[in-house]
């Protein structure tokens, strides 16, 4: 808050996030971003049209990629791709998550998973996933909208992800 008071704001312009020169923007709202990154980043070709998301993706963060993927004339059943928890547990493990991109990475032409899972609280690991989805071919953002401000380390140009979104509210 501090920073904000003197007209210097790293939470919304990307430094706190890891973002370089000019990285980060402060404007609109989560869902609004989400759907302004998903139209410059998402696209599908006859082969590479799914998005993966994590099992449990926010109801608002759903509702993005399902307009995402209705906008480009696709069905919802066959384009869009979920990482589910194993039988028993509650949380993803990373190596199902890279499973999985490397499993379907051919017809993945993005990934887009929350960088904390907002119902879990799952943390989820943004370096390993964007490596892989980077080796599979597929761009990869994040919904950082609960990792802002909760993750004490967000290194997203390090990590080379494509793009990412999250909401004033968390700010740390």
């Amino acid at each position: 808050m501090e920073d904000n008071r003197r007209g210097s704001s790293t939470w919304s312009d990307g430094r706190s996030c890891g973002c370089e020169g000019r990285g980060g923007v402060l404007m609109n709202s989560l869902t609004a971003n989400l759907h302004f990154l998903m139209v410059s980043f998402y696209r599908p070709t006859p082969k590479r049209h799914k998005i993966l998301v994590e099992a449990g993706l926010f109801s608002f963060d759903l509702v993005a990629v399902r307009s995402q993927i209705e906008l480009h004339d696709l069905d919802f059943e066959t384009s869009l791709l979920y990482v589910h928890p194993r039988t028993g547990e509650n949380v993803l493990r990373t190596e199902d998550i890279i499973k999985t991109i490397n499993e379907h990475g051919d017809e993945i032409a993005l990934v887009m998973f929350s960088g904390v899972q907002f119902f879990t609280g799952q943390c989820f690991d943004m370096a390993e996933i964007t490596r892989a989805g980077h080796a599979k071919g597929c761009l990869v953002g994040f919904d950082l909208a609960h990792a802002v401000g909760n993750v004490t380390r967000l290194e997203l140009h390090d990590w080379g992800v494509d793009f990412a979104a999250w909401c004033a509210k968390q700010r740390p």
